[in-house]
């Protein structure tokens, strides 16, 4: 398993953008798929984006395709998440998690929780309307 924190959470208003990170301090960190859920109140935790391990292969919820930019740093052990034109609906604690295996090459279908075996603490993100 893999250490990981998020920061970068914090409130905007509609149409605004936010950058999420998600740094470890492992070196097994490059070896893993990553990828970001979130989870609103009273709701399951949902998909939102990966990326392989290469950083090659991304994968994005239809809900964000076309705002969200999902990238990663394997030097610096970062993983990031760039929100564009938010909407009220993206509000969530968002959460980055690492691959249950290692070398996930391609990622070809939304992601499961499942799928991930080590979570970060959360960060919130608060979109006003």
């Amino acid at each position: 398993q893999v250490q990981l924190e998020e920061s970068g959470g914090g409130f905007v208003q509609t149409g605004n953008s936010l950058t999420l990170s998600c740094t470890s301090s492992e070196d097994s960190f490059r070896n893993y798929a990553l990828g970001w859920f979130r989870q609103a109140p009273g709701k399951e935790r949902e998909f939102v984006a990966a990326i392989a391990y290469t950083g090659v292969s991304t994968y994005y919820a239809d809900s964000v395709k076309g705002r969200f930019t999902i990238s990663r740093d394997n030097t610096q052990r970062a993983l990031h998440l760039q929100m564009n034109s938010l909407k009220p609906e993206d509000t969530a604690v968002y959460y980055c998690a690492a691959d249950r295996f290692t070398a996930r090459k391609i990622i070809l279908r939304p992601l499961s929780p499942d799928d991930f075996a080590s979570w970060g603490q959360g960060t919130q993100v608060t979109v006003a309307s």
